[in-house]
């Protein structure tokens, strides 16, 4: 082959399988259903779609947390399922280990303005939040009372004294240890509650008695306490697992009262004005 034709045909290769490139980018993050992976403000977002029969306009959705790169994991597949399948999507954006920190949240509300603004998600999430993911959902629900519907929880995390600790939560929120501690009446997540419970947020938490990573009764159970003493009591509901700590017991992942709370009110949030 001549010299010429051969660098003409090498070109041509070469400009095609760029546009094959171009056309099929990496995903920015690996889901467990099907979905879509994208980028808020620069970070790593996702969507698990409902079947394009079950989708709606406005679209329910829950906002889910960690968004880590290992979740939502594998052990969540049948809860995720059941969302979807009811015509639900979930959505998740990962702001690192931000425990609940402002700056986590202004980035929780990049994803939020992202879904209602420009992709007709509805103007109310169910907020869901496993472990860590607990500290992330509630600081932005208790910014935006009028933007959740309900509130779901995995033994989630309410008081980051308990998990991370102050030593570990104080880089996030840009203080030292001792200013967070200091600061913790405004800024703990848990201090927050009563903001959702004078809002009549309902709320769902499943919780294991032996959770020795993040105490039960520092965070689900202070957190009933705190919805019944704002006279909410008809709004929560703690399931307390008994022998369970912090673990992949298969109760916490296949739980058909969380999934059936978290459907109905990511679907009352759809129809909300």
């Amino acid at each position: 082959m001549p010299k010429s034709l051969f660098a003409l045909t090498t070109l041509v290769f070469a400009s095609f399988a760029g546009l094959a490139l171009a056309a099929d980018p990496a995903p920015v993050k690996k889901l467990i259903l099907p979905g879509e992976s994208f980028l808020v403000a620069g970070r790593p977002a996702f969507i698990l779609l409902p079947p394009e029969e079950k989708r709606a306009k406005p679209q329910p959705w829950i906002m889910y947390a960690p968004t880590l790169p290992p979740y939502p994991d594998a052990a969540e597949k049948w809860m995720h399922e059941q969302f979807t399948g009811a015509g639900v999507a979930v959505a998740g954006i990962d702001v690192g280990e931000a425990y609940g920190s402002p700056k986590g949240s202004e980035q929780f509300t990049d994803l939020y303005d992202e879904l209602t603004k420009n992709r007709g998600y509805a103007p109310k999430a169910c907020v869901l939040g496993r472990s860590r993911g607990g500290l992330l959902v509630t600081s932005w629900a208790t910014d935006n009372p009028d933007k959740v519907s309900g509130l779901a929880g995995i033994y989630p995390v309410f008081d980051f004294r308990t998990y991370p600790g102050l030593a570990k939560a104080a880089g996030a929120y840009g203080l030292t240890a001792a200013e967070l501690e200091a600061q913790a009446k405004q800024l703990n997540p848990i201090e927050r509650v009563g903001k959702l419970a004078h809002a009549k947020v309902p709320a769902f938490l499943i919780h294991g008695d032996q959770d020795k990573v993040v105490p039960l009764k520092e965070n689900s159970a202070e957190f009933d306490a705190r919805y019944k003493a704002a006279g909410a009591e008809d709004k929560v509901t703690l399931v307390i697992a008994p022998g369970q700590g912090h673990n992949y017991w298969e109760g916490f992942f296949k739980c058909q009262e969380l999934v059936d709370f978290a459907i109905a009110q990511a679907k009352a949030g759809a129809a909300t004005k």
